[in-house]
């Protein structure tokens, strides 16, 4: 037997149906900045992959030696070992950071360990550098600033011996004061210019 709908019935459908599509489109139109509460969970979500290791050091762009100085925990001259670093001189220590003449520390960026390393080149065994240090607030250990910005290839230990940034373009562009024109190009100094800004700090 055929249903027969009722003129009143049919008409009060199609109102709840049209509040219903209200609704719905007032839900979809709400303010993003105001979600839904998720539902709580009991469990934490299975990590997927291994925690990324702590940042060490500090991590910014450096545009001369002087900010650099004063940005550093230690810098040193020294050499760089199979283990660490051997300090041959001291050219400023400041925030509690200490070291002497002869001293090994620990360098965090050896061995890939650094946290920066896609903008860090490896430091060698046997290469003399200076290097601008902060320390590790929970190791024994130290990280050169910003990568490669930390770090001075020197050719000796001499005030005319030539200082010259590991990058060019991960480098500081003056002494004292930016050069815009040299950005991106590397710098080139001497160590005893290294030693005055250090003095000066």
């Amino acid at each position: 037997m055929a249903r027969i709908d009722h003129p009143h019935r049919t008409r009060a459908l199609a109102a709840a149906a049209a509040l219903l599509a209200a609704v719905g489109l007032a839900a979809c139109s709400a303010d993003p900045a105001t979600p839904a509460a998720a539902p709580a969970t009991s469990a934490p979500a299975a990590p997927t992959e291994p925690a990324a290791p702590p940042v060490k050091g500090k991590l910014r762009g450096f545009t001369t030696v002087k900010d650099l100085t004063a940005a550093a925990d230690l810098i040193a001259r020294g050499q760089v070992e199979a283990t660490g670093f051997r300090v041959d001189e001291v050219l400023r220590a400041a925030n509690g950071a200490s070291a002497k003449a002869g001293d090994r520390i620990t360098l965090t960026g050896l061995n890939g360990q650094v946290v920066d390393m896609a903008n860090m080149s490896k430091l060698e065994p046997g290469q003399t550098v200076v290097l601008y240090l902060a320390k590790d607030a929970t190791a024994d250990a130290f990280a050169t600033l910003s990568g490669d910005f930390g770090v001075f290839d020197v050719t000796g230990s001499d005030d005319a011996a030539a200082a010259t940034t590991r990058s060019q373009a991960m480098a500081v562009s003056g002494l004292l004061a930016e050069d815009p024109a040299a950005s991106g190009k590397g710098f080139r100094t001497t160590l005893g210019q290294l030693r005055a800004v250090a003095a000066q700090a």
